[in-house]
């Protein structure tokens, strides 16, 4: 697949919307900020629940091959041993001996220092896991480690999840949940933090049948990206070479994604083979072997791995739907969220302050906060209310204005193609629904009108 042309949103307008708006804030600000960790606002939280809920609806809700769990962050220290990630999990670095700052050295374009520009020493490892520790004395026998993956917890349950639920291959476990990672070369804002959080499927399936359930969930992840709005020029796939794979996966793919850096990870699909399953029986003395009811015999199931970022999504998201036009001869900055995704649903917006208009918006805003995120705004112009939906990506907004104390009719003004409809208030919670649903913009409810063009707010 040809590259598409670079982004033309860059990371800095992309940082500064989300501090203005109240997406994301950096973590413990008052203090001067927590290097690459990360606080979601109001808007922010609402926009990753809404990645969340899309996420867990198409990989469990609508299917009848995956049940959920939430194992806790903490585990036994022996999982990360027989995972292989207290030996394996360690990044190459290599440190600058003149202002001991150390550097990835995967990462680095030259042999010198990117701060100070000297001398760097060889590589060496560095485990990227948190290390605490469990009760009142700090010694080696209480040591834990923050998570640096959802992915164990969901194995080490794999008879649990059997025996109450008894699921019969295939199968999966869907999970989101925190990770940690003690990266040392962060940056490009959300896209590599220490504290993240995780989308993860381990979908369990007979071994001859690995290749094709693999094939499947490679296509089923791309398009899940799709549905959500992402231009498919904006996504491709990747393949990891043999020299590249991860010690437990016989195949791996990438789902990249053309962020403003550049192609970057968005989620990755492996075959896990059998290495986790059989490691914790090995490690825990405790059999994890399935038992076959067609072939009556006990197997070791294969894993297949579709494991998103749940940060990463949201960065391609706001990368996707990030837009400039002019609007009314103004630039206008606005979010293209599908409506599935966006914060704020729907936005109720008085034409004055006038007291009895006032009076009608809210009853209006309390009949539809109890169906949708619903923001209520009075401030400034109606035309400068509208920009400020735009910019954070409100699919629509209702105006209450003086007419509509005589007719009982609010108009719709939808953010995409700035076109207007008139509806009975009556008719507004269902006509919002229907469009929210993505339903003809121009089909109307009883006694509705609709224009196109002109002035905007003409005939509010």
């Amino acid at each position: 697949m040809t590259e598409p042309a670079p982004a033309k949103v860059d990371m800095a307008k992309l940082v500064s919307l989300s501090q203005r708006r109240g997406f994301i804030f950096p973590s413990s600000e008052i203090y001067g900020g927590l290097s690459s960790c990360w606080d979601y606002g109001p808007l922010g939280v609402e926009l990753k629940r809404n990645i969340k809920q899309a996420w867990w609806r198409a990989v469990v809700q609508e299917r009848d091959d995956m049940v959920g769990l939430d194992a806790s962050i903490l585990m036994h220290p022996r999982t990360w041993e027989a995972s292989g990630h207290l030996k394996g999990f360690a990044d190459p670095l290599v440190e600058c001996k003149s202002c001991h700052l150390r550097w990835r050295s995967d990462d680095l374009k030259g042999d010198s220092c990117p701060s100070c520009g000297g001398e760097l020493t060889e590589p060496r490892m560095f485990n990227l896991m948190f290390k605490t520790f469990m009760g009142p004395v700090e010694e080696e026998s209480s040591t834990v480690y923050l998570r640096p993956e959802t992915a164990q917890g969901m194995f080490v349950n794999f008879e649990n999840v059997v025996n109450t639920t008894r699921k019969r291959l295939p199968f999966g476990i869907a999970q989101i949940g925190k990770a940690f990672r003690n990266e040392i070369t962060t940056g490009n804002f959300i896209f590599r933090c220490r504290e993240f959080e995780q989308m993860e499927i381990e979908f369990f399936v007979r071994p001859e049948t690995a290749q094709q359930w693999f094939d499947y969930w490679v296509k089923e992840r791309l398009n899940w990206y799709v549905k959500l709005g992402i231009k498919k020029e904006n996504l491709k796939l990747r393949q990891h070479t043999k020299e590249e794979l991860a010690h437990y996966a016989r195949e791996c793919y990438d789902i990249d994604y053309f962020f403003p850096m550049g192609w970057a990870e968005l989620e990755g699909i492996a075959n896990r083979g059998d290495f986790d399953l059989v490691q914790h029986s090995s490690f825990s003395g405790k059999s994890l072997a399935y038992y076959d009811e067609e072939t009556k015999q006990h197997i070791t199931p294969y894993i297949i791995e579709p494991s998103a970022g749940v940060d990463r999504t949201f960065l391609a998201l706001l990368c996707d739907a990030y837009d400039e036009d002019i609007a009314e001869g103004e630039k206008r900055v606005v979010l293209h969220f599908h409506p599935d995704l966006a914060p704020i649903k729907v936005a109720v917006l008085p034409l004055s302050r006038r007291e009895n208009l006032v009076s009608l918006a809210k009853e209006v805003y309390a009949d539809l906060h109890q169906h949708f995120m619903v923001q209520y705004d009075d401030a400034q112009s109606i035309g400068r209310r509208y920009r400020r939906q735009d910019e954070i990506g409100t699919p629509f907004c209702v105006t209450v204005d003086f007419q509509s104390l005589e007719d009982k009719q609010v108009t719709i003004r939808e953010r995409d193609s700035l076109n207007q409809i008139r509806v009975p208030i009556v008719e507004l919670k269902k006509t919002l629904q229907a469009k929210l649903a993505g339903e003809d913009l121009f089909v109307l409810p009883p006694g509705g009108s609709v224009w196109k063009g002109g002035k905007e707010g003409e005939g509010v």
